[in-house]
């Protein structure tokens, strides 16, 4: 298949650095507390998924780091914006609670307009945006009535899909966009990760979807991030970035196995702002 079209817009992200990165507590599979990690690594990674993110011309804002809140690095987390409109995040563990507030404080100092957030949602971790319809995960963290606040407060589509596996607890680790506007191909997944009920949507709605198998998935590879030209994906998942480049995407590997130990990879350490 031949190249991509250019992406005629600037791709905007907001990201937080792992200065306070560590695992001290478990409230998904991948955390083992008893485990150490390596601060420094994490920090090494993320600054070389920033520098991938600058080479492929995207506009880069951060976040400031808060102690206590070793997994504010998974930006992704911390709201949705789309059209300038950023719904905040409410965690479900209280671990995390604070995190929320500290991206709603970043969303009005970058001018965007808030919504605070009546229900339980980890924002893109959950609700991920493929042309103009947000697919909405639930089933480990999300609240399924945010689903119908997101319809609310964005005037879109909601389309929601049920996790059923554990590792998989965030929509974004099962599920990926490859081209934000929905071309032919649009979407990745991994189908048990999904209920049937929510398998046969995915079927219905993605016909050309690219399908991931388990030890992709396992290194968490479909938690990537696509600007609908290039894929910036984890160097592990090995089949999953031939079949990309098979289907005309560029690839980049960077490796972030040290977020990896928290849950998280490329896709949870990047929050795309859309204006």
């Amino acid at each position: 298949m031949s190249a991509r079209h250019d992406v005629p817009m600037t791709v905007s992200v907001l990201m937080c650095p792992p200065t306070h990165f560590t695992v001290s507590y478990r409230i998904n599979p991948w955390m083992r507390p008893e485990q150490p990690t390596d601060t420094a690594l994490a920090l090494a990674q993320w600054r070389n998924l920033h520098a991938a993110y600058r080479d492929l011309g995207f506009d880069v804002a951060l976040i400031d780091p808060e102690p206590g809140l070793p997994d504010m690095v998974y930006a992704a987390n911390g709201g949705t914006v789309i059209d300038g409109i950023a719904l905040t995040a409410r965690f479900r563990h209280d671990e995390r609670a604070a995190e929320g507030p500290a991206y709603a404080a970043r969303f009005r100092s970058a001018g965007l307009d808030v919504r605070e957030a009546e229900h339980v949602n980890e924002g893109e971790g959950d609700l991920l945006t493929v042309g103009g319809t947000i697919y909405a995960g639930t089933g480990f963290r999300t609240d399924p009535r945010a689903h119908a606040e997101a319809a609310r407060v964005f005037g879109r589509e909601v389309v929601g899909l049920r996790l059923i596996d554990p590792r998989y607890y965030h929509l974004d680790t099962a599920f990926a966009v490859l081209d934000p506007a929905g071309g032919p191909g649009a979407v990745a997944y991994l189908p048990s990760a999904f209920d049937d009920a929510s398998q046969e949507i995915l079927r219905f709605r993605f016909p050309d979807a690219v399908i991931v198998g388990e030890p992709d998935a396992a290194v968490l590879g479909l938690n990537c991030f696509s600007d609908g030209r290039t894929v910036v994906h984890a160097p592990q998942a090995e089949k999953f970035a031939a079949e990309l480049a098979e289907r005309g995407f560029g690839t980049v590997g960077v490796d972030t196995s040290e977020l990896r130990r928290g849950g998280g990879g490329i896709k949870c350490a990047t929050l795309e702002v859309r204006r």
